[in-house]
């Protein structure tokens, strides 16, 4: 029997024409159970649009950011595998579909997407300063971190549900840096990790500011890495969390 999957996808102030299509697009490729958008701070006609999408709508009048919504949706799925994807659709689902299937052999609790990814296609690349800032906070994250990896950022994640009720109580990151603290975690516990090649393409309408983005992440890399050293220390959260 095929495992079950639920798809969580944050966005704050997103355009709500593309992402109907996008969860379209979704519900086609890879016939979740549950697609549940996580939104922050939504006009009438976000939830308007967005309601007639066919999909869990969970909306909060506060900016949580893209960490604690994600931990949100996926702590309400009920589903055999999480997977989460940004709402600006970079990732094709064709590229998600690719992330479920690694989980779904079996091989690996964890599955992360890669722009960096020797085999990724990239469609249509950042302007030159956001891929400067985006590589040097990869070389520096895999100064720092144990977790070797050559994409942390990368808007598509998978998960399996057991794995993620031991990951997601050591994740507290409520921004952009949760991917970052995602993927520390899930190494430090022991889970092995699987990078694989996504097609890409940058949206120039991103809400995201990549200069303060930059900052925030590189004030995390400290904060994540001593989290993860405390948990690699203590023997009792290594041994329970399989």
């Amino acid at each position: 029997m095929t495992d079950s999957l639920g798809v969580v996808i944050p966005a704050y102030d997103p355009d709500p024409l593309a992402l109907s299509r996008y969860l379209t697009a979704v519900r086609t490729a890879l016939n979740p159970e549950t697609v549940r958008v996580e939104l922050d701070q939504p006009t009438e006609s976000h939830v308007e649009l967005l309601s007639e999408s066919s999909i869990d709508l969970n909306t909060s009048r506060d900016r949580r950011g893209k960490g604690a919504a994600i931990a949100a949706g996926f702590d309400a799925l009920d589903t055999d595998i999480y997977v989460f994807a940004d709402a600006d659709g970079s990732i094709p689902v064709s590229s998600l579909d690719e992330i479920v299937r690694e989980i779904r052999a079996g091989d690996s609790e964890v599955c992360i997407g890669s722009r960096r990814h020797p085999s990724s296609e990239i469609l249509a690349p950042q302007a030159v300063g956001r891929r400067f800032l985006g590589s040097l906070f990869a070389v520096v994250a895999r100064r720092i971190l144990p977790t070797r990896c050559r994409d942390y950022q990368c808007g598509a994640k998978a998960v399996r549900a057991d794995a993620w009720e031991s990951i997601g109580r050591h994740c507290y990151e409520r921004g952009f840096a949760w991917d970052l603290e995602f993927v520390s975690v899930a190494d430090v516990l022991g889970y092995d990790i699987v990078e694989v090649p996504v097609v890409w393409a940058d949206r120039s309408d991103s809400t995201v500011d990549p200069l303060s983005t930059s900052f925030e992440l590189l004030a995390a890399l400290i904060t994540v890495k001593r989290r993860t050293d405390a948990i690699a220390t203590n023997r009792a959260v290594r041994t329970t969390s399989h």
